[in-house]
C-alpha cells in the first residue's frame, strides 16, 4: 500500500473515531447516567433558550448557578460551567408518591459547559435511572414522558435559529 493511500486511511479512520467519539457524547456514557447533548450556542445562551422553552412548557426554573463566577470569585479558573435547577411540581409530586428519596434529585437538573475546545454541551441525568435509583417501578408513562419532554427541550435549545 502506498503512502498517499495510507495516509487517507488514517484520516478516514480518525475522522471515524471523531464522529463515533461525538455520538457516544450525544447519547451520553452508559457509566454516569448522563444525556448528553451539543450546543452550538454559548453557555449563556444555551441556557436562555432551554429556560424559555422550559417555561413554554410550563416547568419551572427554581435557580441558575455559574459555577465559573464562583470560581472567579475564588481566584480560580474555570471555563463557562453553569447549571439550571428546574421541574414540574405536578411531576416530581407523582415520582414522589412512589418513593419519597427520589426528593433528593428533583428538581431536574441540567448542566451546560464549555469543553477544552471551546464547543457547549449540556447533561442531564436520565430519568429512567433515577427511578432505577429509587426502586420506582409504577411510574413508567410518567418516566416516558419525561424523557420524551426533556429531549424535545433540549431539541429545541439546540436547533440553530
Amino acid at each position: 500500500m502506498n503512502g498517499k493511500r495510507l495516509g487517507l486511511m488514517a484520516m478516514i479512520l480518525l475522522a471515524s473515531a471523531a464522529f463515533a467519539a461525538e455520538e457516544q457524547g450525544a447519547r451520553g456514557a452508559e457509566d454516569d447516567g448522563l444525556i448528553r447533548s451539543r450546543s452550538p450556542y454559548g453557555v449563556e445562551e444555551t441556557l436562555d433558550r432551554f429556560e424559555k422553552a422550559a417555561a413554554e412548557k410550563g416547568l419551572n426554573v427554581f435557580a441558575r448557578i455559574d459555577h465559573a463566577e464562583a470560581a472567579d470569585r475564588i481566584g480560580a479558573e474555570l471555563r463557562p460551567t453553569a447549571l439550571l435547577i428546574f421541574g414540574s411540581p405536578e411531576i416530581g409530586t407523582r415520582l414522589m408518591q412512589s418513593r419519597q428519596t427520589i426528593g433528593i434529585d428533583l428538581p431536574l437538573k441540567l448542566l451546560a459547559w464549555q469543553d477544552a475546545e471551546g464547543r457547549t454541551w449540556l447533561a442531564y441525568p436520565a430519568p429512567s435511572l433515577l427511578v432505577r435509583r429509587h426502586g420506582i417501578r409504577d411510574r413508567e408513562e410518567v418516566v416516558a414522558g419525561m424523557e420524551k419532554a426533556l429531549a424535545g427541550l433540549v431539541a429545541a435549545t439546540t436547533a440553530r435559529s
